[in-house]
């Protein structure tokens, strides 16, 4: 039970972070068009990144909680 508790937190987490940074790059793109390619490069790479974040606490989560 707490495993999935865990789990589900991590990917609310990973979700709103991943909303954030697509809504920030928009804003982004908007204002400085130009610079439209840099900014979406770094934003997949950030968005990775916070997936890895999620996947592993998930992990963590599941092998924390798992019976001894």
């Amino acid at each position: 039970m707490y495993a999935a508790i865990g789990a589900g937190i991590a990917v609310i987490g990973a979700g709103l972070g991943i909303g954030q940074i697509g809504g920030k790059a928009v804003e982004s793109i908007a204002r400085q068009p130009e610079a439209a390619g840099d900014i979406r490069a770094n934003m997949i790479l950030t968005a990775a990144l916070v997936e890895g974040a999620a996947l592993v606490c998930m992990v963590l989560s599941f092998f924390v909680a798992a019976p001894k």
